[in-house]
């Protein structure tokens, strides 16, 4: 019977998937709308504001209002803890989380 090393396996597959996202993210049109690229946290880290391409700084409420509206690209916005949330789209990118986004 063959010995299979699974980690190896998964470890090709995940490297594999991260350099796919990379193309597709350099690949991706923004469609003419605002990135967040930068955040800022309170002390308990927090996001409690954004920072967008066009350096525009936007506190975490007018924010929200700009994701829900559709004007922010690559930005979700769900509903957990009995409120909005705003969140990067799930794309395998680690460096493009938001949590991850140099501070302004």
């Amino acid at each position: 019977m063959e010995t299979k090393n699974f980690e190896q396996i998964y470890n090709q597959y995940k490297q594999q998937s991260e350099q796919q996202a990379q193309i597709e993210a350099t690949d991706a049109d923004t469609g003419g709308k605002e990135e967040f690229v930068a955040v800022r946290k309170n002390n308990d880290g927090d996001i409690i504001a954004f920072k967008t391409n066009t350096g525009r700084e936007l506190d975490y409420i007018s924010a929200l209002d700009e994701a829900k509206a559709g004007n922010i690209a690559h930005i979700d916005v769900f509903h957990k803890y009995g409120r909005d949330i705003i969140r990067s789209e799930p794309d395998g990118i680690k460096e493009n989380n938001l949590d991850r986004l140099p501070g302004f």
